[in-house]
């Protein structure tokens, strides 16, 4: 049976749980949120990405009723948020720190919330025994928070944050404080606990692998505004802006002059280079600048000139960052230009051929690239 693709957002018979509606938020002179409007749907993990000061935090933060509006709407569920205070919307929030009760087990911890509420004993200890299922603490919940690990205690936040059955999670960069191991394993953990609670979840990171991995979609942030919303692999593939390219991975980019050829346009770029391909459904008039977006990826590199590449450039191997599955080759072209090619270690080092200084081609295709007008 074909599995139908989760994306509401396509779906014009489908209402938003969140609206932001035109909202602006200023702290005195600074705008930190700049007229913006965006919904996200129900059971969404949806990331705010960007860097620091972009606006992303004051976003969740108004979400939760921790900040208001200076102009516009927050609509959860259809219901405008305004003047609801925190504790009254179907939202939780979960810190960076975690905030764990240190003298309360993790048992206690996860049940703390449901008992404040009045819930009757029995329906407590249902629900904790489901939460420490879910988060797999079964084995810990007589411990305290500093008798467990770092990642351990991350999953006892979740647990406390989801056992009061939130419409809506907000994780404010809930892995910052875990290694990259632990990281990674964490990531899927929690898109596993997302899918299997069918909570909508919204993430601040200004972690991008993070946000690849974790989100249906991303929202990328850049001085209180959302620059591009899309599905991880569209921001990747084929980013709006120089920006979302730059911002998201690793890129080459190189600034041009477009004017149409037969099948695309061809761009000239640098003096005594060779004139690019690239085939784009995008528009530019005749001469327009522009911005050719490659991933390091999707570059070949060889000793020997390749016959039949539609794109080929000749340089010079300044640097090679080894990472262990991937090698990344830093070639510098005649005219100064740096860039990136990325190829997988499939041999071992010493029967490599390409090394320092050796005098290289880079190829790729015209599909390859993005062309952008800024």
């Amino acid at each position: 049976m074909a599995q139908t693709v989760f994306a509401p957002w396509d779906d014009p018979n489908e209402k938003p749980l969140i609206q932001f509606r035109n909202v602006t938020k200023r702290f005195g002179d600074f705008t930190a949120i700049d007229n913006l409007s965006q919904d996200i749907y129900a059971r969404e993990f949806f990331a705010l990405l960007g860097p620091s000061g972009c606006g992303k935090t004051t976003m969740m933060r108004m979400l939760a009723g921790f900040e208001t509006p200076t102009e516009g709407q927050i609509l959860i569920a259809g219901q405008d948020m305004a003047g609801v205070p925190p504790n009254k919307r179907p939202v939780n929030m979960m810190f960076q720190s975690y905030a764990l009760f240190p003298h309360l087990s993790v048992w206690e911890n996860i049940a703390f919330g449901l008992k404040r509420e009045g819930m009757e004993k029995d329906k407590v200890d249902a629900r904790v025994t489901e939460m420490l299922r879910l988060t797999r603490l079964e084995r810990f919940a007589k411990r305290k928070p500093h008798q467990i690990s770092g990642g351990q205690r991350q999953r006892v936040a979740l647990a406390r944050s989801l056992a009061k059955a939130p419409k809506l999670l907000l994780l404010d960069e809930p892995l910052g404080a875990l290694d990259a191991k632990l990281r990674q394993d964490t990531q899927f953990e929690l898109v596993d606990i997302q899918e299997k609670t069918g909570t909508t979840f919204v993430i601040v990171t200004h972690d991008q692998e993070e946000a690849m991995t974790v989100a249906s979609r991303v929202a990328v942030m850049d001085e209180g505004r959302i620059v591009q919303v899309a599905t991880p692999a569209v921001i990747y593939e084929q980013p709006n802006s120089v920006y979302v390219a730059d911002f998201i991975g690793d890129v080459n980019i190189i600034e041009g002059a477009a004017n149409p050829s037969a099948d695309g346009y061809d761009i000239t770029w640098a003096e005594g280079q060779p004139i690019l391909h690239v085939k784009t459904e995008k528009t530019f008039a005749p001469g327009q600048k522009c911005f050719l977006a490659i991933r390091p990826e999707k570059v070949g590199i060889s000793a020997e000139e390749p016959t039949d590449a539609a794109n080929k450039v000749q340089g010079q191997i300044i640097d090679i960052a080894y990472l262990g599955n991937l090698s990344t080759y830093h070639v510098k072209l005649a005219d100064g230009t740096m860039m990136k090619a990325q190829i997988a270690n499939t041999r071992r080092l010493s029967r490599r051929s390409l090394t320092w200084e050796d005098n290289v081609w880079l190829s790729w295709t015209d599909t390859a690239p993005v062309l952008l007008e800024s």
